[in-house]
């Protein structure tokens, strides 16, 4: 059986340093914040808006909570986020997705200041993402990227093949695998043979939301697995995108659901926010004691 990836006690490693950089942060006077913005009463972004305080509370940032309700306008929104743009208390700003039909999310990401888009939803930062030069990344990817590092897989040389297209994982994660020099495949609804494209892969990271898509005839033997769905089986029970009893024999490395990518993906929020405190306050900090 591959050795399972533990994406808890990973991104409790990460949470630490966090933590330990703060300390030297509240030393010199500053105290990273976090504002998360949630509109409407969806039960899953609740939790993850909780999760998100309880994190904050770990590493010892300040947590700021706006919880408004499924009618306010975008125009409310949108005046609520030029007011964080602008409160020097707040370092990183998350608008909590989905968002009612009645807002449009690329205008309220672009309205979010590049400094405090700490998501790195912002077209400016995907732009700096695309040449290797950003302060932040996207969360769900920066985490995987840290759950491969941990395996002591040398990405570069490798073949690489992310299922998936989306703008906040799959594009993202295709381009983090480029920057380590792999040879990266992008495979999608439209992809002919997928099978075919996956048993290539050496390296191989499912986010396409779909329920154990990834058979174990699809994945070439010693191949490291990072599953970044979350769904439901016919049971009810949480499982990924792929199939984790007939590929855990054939992996090298395979990460659970849950318990693999999502705890990384808070873990990786917090240090994004503390990368941008530390970016806001580099003039008023001695950034040799951090």
């Amino acid at each position: 059986m591959g050795q399972i990836i533990d994406g808890k006690m990973i991104s409790k490693s990460v949470k630490d340093k966090v933590r330990e950089q703060t300390e030297k942060l509240k030393e010199q006077g500053i105290v990273p914040g976090l504002a998360v913005i949630i509109v409407g009463e969806n039960p899953a972004s609740q939790i993850y808006v909780r999760n998100k305080q309880l994190a904050c509370e770990e590493v010892g940032f300040e947590s700021y909570k706006y919880a408004l309700p499924e009618s306010t306008t975008q125009a409310k929104l949108l005046e609520l986020i030029k007011k964080l743009n602008a409160d020097e208390r707040v370092n990183g700003i998350l608008c909590q997705l989905p968002l009612p039909e009645h807002i449009d999310e690329s205008t309220v990401i672009n309205n979010i200041s590049p400094k405090k888009d700490v998501d790195a939803f912002h077209p400016v930062n995907v732009g700096k993402i695309m040449i290797g030069d950003y302060s932040f990344l996207p969360c769900t990817p920066a985490g995987v990227m840290e759950l491969i590092a941990s395996t002591g897989t040398e990405i570069s040389g490798k073949e690489c093949v992310v299922v998936g297209r989306s703008n906040i994982v799959g594009k993202p994660m295709a381009m983090l695998l480029l920057h380590k020099s792999g040879t990266v495949t992008v495979c999608h609804s439209k992809t002919v043979d997928l099978k075919a494209q996956c048993k290539r892969a050496d390296i191989l990271v499912a986010a396409v939301g779909v329920k154990k898509l990834i058979k174990g005839d699809m994945v070439k033997q010693g191949a490291v697995l990072i599953d970044v769905g979350m769904n439901r089986d016919e049971n009810g029970k949480l499982c990924g995108d792929i199939d984790f009893e007939s590929c855990k024999d054939k992996a090298s490395y395979i990460t659970p659901v849950p318990g693999g990518v999502g705890p990384m993906t808070i873990a990786m929020l917090m240090k994004n926010t503390l990368t941008a405190a530390i970016e806001q306050n580099k003039e008023k900090l001695n950034v040799n004691n951090l």
